[in-house]
């Protein structure tokens, strides 16, 4: 039987797709590549907040799932909905990568580096809030299109720097060695950032059963925290929120934070327990923040 992979058509989307389908076939299946044009490839110089949001770049993927013309789809997690259509489930999450945010330069530069007035390009809502925390002088411009065309846009002057996610820079082998990472505690990243997210029809218990194979312990407990996180809060594109889960030994912390369009009420919190309590963790953080005033700020950004 050979397993139908759906995948996005990016380069960045084919090489994760392709890692996972050689830990497949490491485990002795045989995988083919399906490559599945999404609504948001297609709108690629629309924000997306003006067409959706993030859900278009699963949208047709987990069509063809429920439809049967793809058995299991890779998914950046956080171009994920926190809920999912019914009948499909995350089977797996491979092993994270980085989850900081990254600024990148022409020459270098950090931060606190860059020129007064300096054009800074992300269509992130959440980068956007946070790097006018730090630098409120900065430009921030929107920008889309894959890797590539943003490191283009970079190299051509459009922009004096771009804040990118590390993990898609370091699997397309593209990270620069003037990259400058983020701290986290300053430039918290998307829920899942750095996660992969396995995407199957839960009545098929034989893939599942394959796929549990390349599930990583650690990054499904801080998955399920940070998702749970982001389904309490009922947050979409439209809202500056950001979330991460860290785990030593046993105890796991996630941090949260959500931030009104203007940056003028910004609210984060933190909270810690064992790690089979993942995902009440997540929900306790969200019921925090939302007690706090989150509703209010997520209701406004709708």
């Amino acid at each position: 039987m050979t397993i139908r992979l759906g995948t996005r058509g990016s380069r960045l989307a084919r090489v994760q797709s392709e890692g996972v389908a050689a830990a497949l076939r490491a485990l002795g299946a045989d995988v083919e590549l399906l490559t599945i044009k999404t609504s948001g490839d297609r709108l690629a110089q629309v924000a997306l907040a003006d067409f959706g949001g993030k859900a278009l770049f699963v949208k047709e993927i987990e069509e063809a799932l429920l439809g049967g013309r793809a058995d299991m789809g890779v998914h950046s997690l956080k171009d994920m909905p926190a809920i999912l259509p019914a009948g499909l489930c995350l089977a797996a999450y491979p092993r994270r990568e980085d989850p900081r945010d990254v600024l990148l330069t022409r020459g270098g530069e950090t931060l606190r580096d860059l020129r007064h007035g300096a054009v800074v390009g992300t269509s992130s809502l959440r980068r956007r809030v946070m790097l006018l925390s730090h630098r409120p002088d900065l430009r921030i411009e929107p920008i889309r299109g894959n890797v590539d065309t943003r490191l283009r846009k970079l190299a051509a002057g459009d922009y004096d720097a771009l804040v990118m996610a590390r993990a898609g820079l370091r699997r397309l082998g593209l990270e620069p060695v003037s990259a400058r990472p983020l701290p986290a505690h300053d430039f918290l990243p998307a829920v899942g950032q750095g996660i992969l997210g396995i995407e199957a029809r839960e009545s098929d218990r034989a893939l599942l059963e394959l796929l549990s194979g390349l599930d990583h312990t650690e990054t499904r407990v801080r998955a399920e925290a940070e998702r749970a996180f982001l389904a309490r809060l009922g947050a979409g594109c439209h809202t500056a929120v950001a979330g991460l889960a860290r785990l030593e030994g046993d105890a796991l912390t996630v941090d949260g934070w959500v931030a009104s369009v203007d940056g003028r009420t910004v609210l984060s919190a933190a909270v810690s327990g064992p790690s089979a309590t993942a995902r009440l963790l997540g929900e306790k953080l969200a019921d925090e923040l939302l007690a706090r005033g989150a509703r209010a700020v997520l209701e406004e950004t709708r």
